[in-house]
Formats: C-alpha cells, sequence, structure tokens
C-alpha cells in the first residue's frame, strides 16, 4: 500500500465510513474498486461514470465494511452486471491487493471535495456476457490494453495497463 494509505488507515479508525468526510482536514475515505480483464488478458473493462464523466474501473465506498476485496466485487457487480465476474487470487487462497491509488473527487451536491484511498484488486470475466444496467453508469467497454489509451491519460489508469502488460 501507499504510505498515505497505511497513514490515513493508522489515523482514522473509521476509514471506511463516508461519514469520515466531516470534521477532516483532508476529508476521505476507504474504496474498493475491481481491474477487470478478460480471461485470456487481452481486454480491460471500463465503465463510463455517470457523476464524473470519466472511464475508469468499476468500484465504490466501503460503507463501513473492512473486506475491500469484497466491496471491490460487489460494486463490480452492481456497476456491470456481469455475474462471470471473479476475484483473482493470489498466494494462499485470498485476493491480493493489485493497486493502490488516491485521488481526489470534486464536490458534488452537498458532498464536499475529498480523497478516494482506493485498494484495487485484479478481477477476470467473460467478454461475451451482456452487461446489465445500473444508474452510476452511462456506458460499460471491453477495451484493448492499447487501444485504452485513446480513451484516458489518466496514470492511475495508465499503471495499472502496465501492470497487467506484465501479469
Amino acid at each position: 500500500m501507499t504510505l498515505a494509505t497505511i497513514a490515513f488507515v493508522e489515523r482514522n479508525s473509521a476509514c471506511f465510513e463516508r461519514s469520515l468526510l466531516a470534521g477532516e482536514s483532508t476529508p476521505g475515505h476507504i474504496t474498493g474498486s475491481a481491474w477487470v480483464v478478460s480471461t485470456d488478458r487481452q481486454s480491460v473493462l471500463l465503465i463510463h461514470h455517470r457523476k464524473l464523466d470519466r472511464w475508469l474501473q468499476p468500484g465504490g465506498h466501503a460503507d463501513g465494511n473492512p473486506n475491500v476485496a469484497t466491496v471491490a466485487l460487489r460494486e463490480a457487480q452492481e456497476e456491470t452486471g456481469l455475474h462471470s465476474l471473479r476475484l483473482v487470487m493470489g498466494l494462499g487462497g485470498q485476493p491480493s491487493i493489485f493497486d493502490v491509488d488516491v485521488h481526489g473527487i470534486p464536490a458534488l451536491g452537498n458532498v464536499p471535495e475529498h480523497l478516494h484511498y482506493d485498494i484495487r484488486f485484479l478481477a477476470e470475466a467473460e467478454v461475451n456476457e451482456p452487461f446489465g444496467n445500473s444508474d452510476e453508469v452511462k456506458n460499460s467497454q471491453w477495451f484493448t490494453l492499447e487501444s485504452l489509451k485513446l480513451y484516458t491519460d489518466s496514470e492511475s489508469i495508465l499503471r495499472m495497463v502496465r501492470k497487467s502488460s506484465i501479469n
């Protein structure tokens, strides 16, 4: 994990709660997301987030759940509607952290600007499965690792592309 994320968790016993927004000098909370790749590892699934109007990996708020791998899988299933989604297991048969990122979220409505301390897990899904609908998502789409660079210049996403290319 990044040092900033470790320090944030050590400083905040309520780090998995959205309520941590109130009263923090740098408000934020832990989120979980899934870097979803095809079973042949040639494509990655991104969602076009309705509120943020950007292509992102699926994920969301922990809402008090400290099992961030479960959060990542649940959010990915809710946002894509895919039933074939499964976390890739690491050593010991447990999901291992694929990436950690700290990024700003702009103020939206009554929610102030804040940070997401995002813990990311590698997941796989079948590319031929149809997507479901979600109010949070404008679109879901599979991209080749090469073509993804045409849709985003986010270092956060490009870092995961690089990691995918060597795994």
